[in-house]
């Protein structure tokens, strides 16, 4: 019988394990994704993934490359950081991207805006139930709190630890992370200024299509939201898909939509004429 406790053995087993397919992994080449979005060939893809419970990502998509996150079974919540691909120090900024565009409620037509003045992701397409702009990530504490513990490589992963993996990979550390976007929980405040979320589940395979308006670098956790009810660690898998695309035209709608926005728009345009 084979074993791992020897190197032999375990190459022999890494080996064997050559074509194995889960629910959960990259598509690669990209180019052999499947169940693609209406008009999008295969030809055009540049990054299929499907992050597990807990799972985590991070890709660097050029200006113009459409990004789809599918919630596959309902109850996803993928937490979202965005850096400039080209100089990091430029980031999301949630608290402008709701300021800016007097309304704190993510969907089609809005942006994402820099810390610079600048969109960084448009929202082309939403048929979700909605998101949210306000409570940010979970942390071990707070997962320890409710779980039993919250540790990184543990059953009960949080979303910050998971950012830590992601952006690693990019030279980036935990002293980079900002304040996210968390996909497909959505979250409203009411008129007494509580915080009310909508833990779900929701429908399978809703699904929100964003435009790359810079280069940028996308990080992905999928992880229980932070404010999540439930006493088990719930969440399902979300898939990410990204294809290349023009960059937007001057008579785009959502650039065209509010002074505001063509404003970050035009930095964007200044930003790529040096």
């Amino acid at each position: 019988m084979s074993t791992t406790a020897d190197p032999a053995g375990a190459r022999a087993h890494a080996r064997a394990m050559a074509g194995t397919r889960v629910d959960a992994m990259p598509t690669i080449p990209a180019s052999a994704a499947t169940d693609l979005p209406p008009g999008v060939s295969s030809d055009q893809v540049v990054w299929d993934e499907t992050l597990a419970a807990g799972g985590y990502a991070a890709r660097l998509l050029k200006r113009g490359t459409r990004l789809r996150l599918t919630d596959v079974q309902g109850d996803g919540a993928v937490a979202m950081l965005v850096f400039n691909a080209e100089r990091s120090v430029e980031r999301l900024n949630v608290a402008d991207t709701v300021k800016v565009q007097w309304n704190a409620y993510l969907g089609a037509g809005r942006l994402l805006l820099s810390d610079m003045g600048r969109v960084m992701l448009s929202v082309l397409d939403d048929d979700t139930a909605g998101h949210d702009a306000f409570c940010g990530a979970s942390n071990q504490a707070s997962n320890a709190r409710k779980y039993g513990d919250g540790f990184n490589h543990g059953a009960h992963p949080n979303a910050r630890d998971r950012f830590v993996i992601a952006l690693a990979k990019y030279g980036l550390t935990r002293r980079d992370i900002h304040p996210c976007i968390a996909w497909f929980k959505p979250v409203a405040i009411a008129a007494d200024g509580t915080i009310e979320l909508d833990v779900g589940p929701h429908r399978a395979g809703q699904a929100i299509t964003l435009r790359a308006e810079m280069d940028v670098i996308v990080v992905l956790a999928n992880c229980p939201h932070v404010r999540d009810p439930r006493n088990a660690y719930t969440v399902t898998p979300v898939r990410a898909t990204a294809w290349r695309g023009d960059i937007t035209p001057a008579d785009d709608p959502i650039r065209q939509a509010s002074p505001e926005g063509l404003r970050a728009f035009e930095n964007v345009e200044d930003y790529y004429a040096r």
